[in-house]
């Protein structure tokens, strides 16, 4: 069983960094710095990002009746910055590449920051113990993201055509990878989950994910496809900065159910988000 165990983990890593490497080769020169130079679109999207959602999340767990550790796991994918896996969908339904690239870097980056900073301003807001160290959070964004995304930016230096045309092969495989590696993982907690379901957990969670959506959407800029990309990214939060927390802290087992909950509802809720889409013509048909 402990085999096991790592094999998933193994392959679940290992579609993290395919899936950055498989970025690394669609971006054109100039994409991932997009966001970070022009600090009017910077500014909006972390206030979305950093502070519109992390504060609704703590507002609803101060107010509804909801386990500790829900409460906890809540906040941490709040305060936690959008995930790689959202691309391909948020591209797939309008959103511009440089936008959506750009935002990907730059949320990582400052996630360095700001991850930590809000850990310790909820802590301190509600009288927790818990914290974050810069350096773990900068090592985990290093290894899973900007090493594959730097080999595949190489790949893509060296061989333009080719990286362009193998990329969305490796997002695919990346993509079909984690599929596998996640399904035993929700089969163990599926019980947790069935209670988390029935005690209010998932309405919270929905309501958070509600206003990433609305939030991404109206901050977004003058840009229509730029608010598709930045609801998405807002709406979907990722699972590894929250586990890093879970684990720096020895937070239990309850927290990653809610964790995983969180993930896998906020890719369903979206999907009302993406057919209105449609019906505006801001995604392909």
């Amino acid at each position: 069983m402990d085999i096991l165990h790592e094999l998933l983990t193994l392959a679940t890593h290992a579609s993290l960094l395919l899936l950055a490497l498989g970025i690394g080769m669609d971006i054109a020169k100039g994409d991932g710095l997009y966001l970070l130079r022009r600090p009017r679109l910077l500014l909006r999207a972390l206030l979305a990002v950093v502070v519109v959602v992390p504060l609704v999340a703590a507002l609803l767990v101060a107010l509804l009746p909801l386990r500790e550790s829900v409460e906890i796991a809540i906040v941490l994918m709040a305060v936690s910055p959008l995930p790689p896996i959202v691309l391909a969908r948020e591209i797939r339904f309008g959103a511009r590449k440089p936008y959506a690239y750009g935002l990907l870097v730059a949320m990582a980056t400052l996630s360095i920051v700001t991850v930590p900073a809000a850990v310790a301003i909820l802590a301190w807001l509600f009288d927790a113990h818990a914290a974050v160290s810069p350096l773990a959070v900068a090592q985990l964004v290093f290894v899973s993201l900007f090493v594959p995304l730097g080999l595949g930016l190489g790949l893509r230096a060296l061989a333009p055509g080719p990286a362009a045309r193998a990329a969305p092969l490796v997002g695919n495989f990346a993509f079909g990878l984690l599929a596998l590696a996640c399904l035993p993982l929700l089969v163990t907690v599926a019980p947790e989950l069935a209670r988390l379901i029935g005690d209010g957990t998932a309405l919270a969670i929905l309501a958070v994910v509600l206003a990433g959506l609305v939030a991404g959407h109206l901050l977004g800029g003058p840009d229509p496809h730029d608010r598709v990309a930045l609801a998405l990214s807002c709406a979907t939060r990722h699972p590894a900065i929250a586990m890093l927390v879970a684990g720096a802290n020895a937070l239990g087992d309850e927290v990653r159910a809610t964790v995983v909950l969180f993930v896998v509802l906020g890719l369903v809720a979206i999907v009302p988000y993406q057919l209105w889409l449609r019906r505006q013509a801001l995604a392909p048909q």
